[in-house]
């Protein structure tokens, strides 16, 4: 997956974080004060002196339910974070709270993001950008999801635990719904009649069927890699189903396959490159291949395959006499370069040595240095093979359409590798010590503040009685994934194909994240403290988002306008099913 790099200035993020972590301290002042004014029930006594603390209540009145509660309150008292952070039982305390601690978790996967982008450009791919840019950007949700579960008794774990699963779903139901239809929105360009987009051309509005986008085929690949990840969902799910396996055993399993897929995943990333080169290399192959075969000299020579397909002897002979300029019944290399020239294979620019020794490797089995008549027959043969295998499968008939799409995959694997390496910095030392302070930054503040906001999360739907799971479903997801979304709906304005398939490939790899590592994380708590496994609702939920938009985006590469609204719908779709699920059906 390529990736790219938005600058960031490291000074005005440290200051965001002292400053919001300033008015937290400050705003921990009024905890323990007492109330303001006592409320009106016809008491006209007069209120002793007071000690800030204990005196309002001493003078037998209760508390404002809009106030915070003061420390002594028995009843209600809540527990500091650190011992110093503020907390507090209210609707308003704990709403400000979970906006600040959300400010600060979104400013700490601000701070991942641009260090983990800004070390690709110095070290490049591979390790990098294949393992840490992948669990950095998975890094705060991950620590939300950890934290929710492990601290208190199994009790208290068993209650907060639902905050992480309802982050867990949240951000990728977000992610695959109202993110992927914005950047629908948003990038989409004008289309052909073969259903193909125009780069920055917009000029039939908000058309349901003729402006849409395009991404390219790699970014299909990465919509299969989505729907495969959805594996350890499943598994979690088949005591629910069959009776046969225990919730417990079914969450080892489901925790095994995960990193597995995990590991998988972060292979596959690290590999990448590599896998890039060869298929580059596999391209220019057969643009080899075909540049020769389907030439207008060879061609005139006859047709190379006989009406069933296969190689056609008496042509291949005349190809091979041709070359033959000497006629001693050998190709030396010399004579194979003549007629590479003259076909002009440079117009593709592959080099004619290389083409001329790659002939000369595949052809000459008996290595004496000349390719004869048995031999070339035999190597054109496989040309012509794995021709009618290739252009089969690409659904192309005649041997110049499949030249062209080949030239054209080439032109696209060379571009995507040069875009790797055109990365020009400046002050290398310099970026790779503000990318390091970025990261151990973004870090801290996630470690830090994590628990804090799962706190305020679950006291916030003690005060309204609403379900810790909606509300970590709708706002936790906005706290740690925002960053990444208006990142990727500015790129995706850009409104070329290029950039589409940068933006929904990001998209369809965060959540790959979330169903690997995240769910490992979340598996390993339910398993580690023996927890119940109550989440069948919110499971379902993320497996038939997955399932519909993963195969709908795996098996097409255009999406036209209308396609956003199937997105879109599905996130209140999401939320209603659970909460029929749990409380209509009663699944938890």
């Amino acid at each position: 997956m390529a990736h790219r790099h938005r600058p960031v200035d490291f000074p005005p993020l440290l200051l965001a974080f002292v400053f919001s972590l300033l008015v937290l301290l400050l705003s921990g002042r009024c905890v323990d004060g007492r109330a303001i004014s006592p409320p009106s029930d016809g008491d006209a006594m007069e209120l002793p002196a007071s000690d800030g603390i204990s005196g309002y209540a001493a003078a037998g009145y209760k508390h404002s339910p809009l106030l915070v509660l003061p420390r002594g309150s028995a009843a209600e008292a809540c527990e500091p974070s650190y011992g110093f952070l503020p907390c507090t039982t209210t609707v308003a305390g704990n709403l400000f709270l979970v906006l600040v601690y959300g400010f600060l978790m979104y400013k700490a996967a601000t701070c991942l993001s641009a260090g983990s982008e800004m070390l690709l450009e110095i070290l490049g791919p591979g390790i990098v950008g294949g393992l840490f840019l992948p669990i950095l950007g998975a890094l705060p949700d991950a620590l939300l999801i950890l934290v929710s579960g492990l601290s208190g008794s199994k009790e208290v774990a068993q209650n907060q635990v639902l905050i992480g699963m309802g982050l867990l779903a949240g951000s990728t139901v977000m992610l695959i719904t109202l993110l992927w239809g914005s950047c629908v929105v948003v990038g989409k360009c004008d289309l052909l009649e073969n259903s193909t987009s125009v780069d920055s051309q917009d000029t039939n509005g908000f058309s349901l069927f003729a402006s849409g986008i395009t991404t390219d085929s790699q970014t299909s690949h990465a919509a299969k890699i989505m729907v495969i990840s959805i594996i350890p969902f499943i598994i979690v799910q088949l005591p629910r189903v069959f009776k046969f396996l225990s919730g417990r055993v079914a969450v080892l399993i489901a925790l095994i396959v995960a990193i597995a897929l995990l590991v998988s995943y972060c292979l596959y990333q690290v590999l990448q490159p590599w896998i890039h080169r060869r298929k580059l290399e596999f391209a220019e192959h057969m643009l080899m291949i075909l540049g020769i075969l389907g030439h207008p000299q060879t061609a005139a020579l006859g047709r190379l395959m006989d009406d069933d397909g296969r190689p056609n002897k008496p042509v291949i002979e005349k190809l091979f006499h041709k070359i033959d300029q000497n006629k001693n019944q050998l190709i030396s290399p010399s004579e194979l370069r003549a007629f590479i020239i003259g076909l002009k294979i440079h117009e593709v620019n592959l080099d004619n040595d290389v083409v001329v020794d790659k002939i000369m490797k595949e052809f000459d089995t008996s290595h004496d240095g000349n390719i004869q008549e048995e031999e070339f027959i035999k190597g054109i043969s496989k040309w012509i093979t794995k021709v009618n295998h290739r252009s089969s499968a690409s659904h192309s008939n005649d041997i110049v359409d499949y030249y062209m799409e080949a030239r054209e995959q080439r032109n696209m694997l060379i571009d995507q590798i040069d875009e790797a390496a055109e990365e020009n910095i400046k002050n290398p030392a310099s970026t790779c010590v503000t990318s390091i302070l970025l990261l151990i930054l973004g870090t801290s503040i996630a470690a830090v503040f994590a628990d804090p906001l799962v706190d305020a999360v679950d006291n916030f739907s003690i005060a309204t009685k609403i379900p810790s799971f909606f509300i970590s479903f709708i706002a936790m997801p906005l706290a740690t994934n925002s960053s990444e979304a208006v990142s990727a709906i500015i790129f995706a304005s850009r409104k070329t194909q290029r950039t589409a398939s940068l933006t929904f490939s990001e998209i369809y790899g965060g959540v790959t994240m979330n169903n690997t590592l995240c769910l490992a994380v979340f598996l390993a708590l339910v398993y580690v403290r023996h927890l119940t496994w109550d989440f069948s609702a919110e499971v379902l939920v993320i497996l038939i988002v997955c399932v519909v938009m993963g195969i709908f985006t795996s098996l097409r590469t255009t999406f036209p306008l209308w396609t956003c609204f199937v997105a879109f719908l599905l996130y209140p779709l999401a939320l209603v099913l659970v909460y029929v699920l749990d409380f209509v059906f009663g699944w938890s």
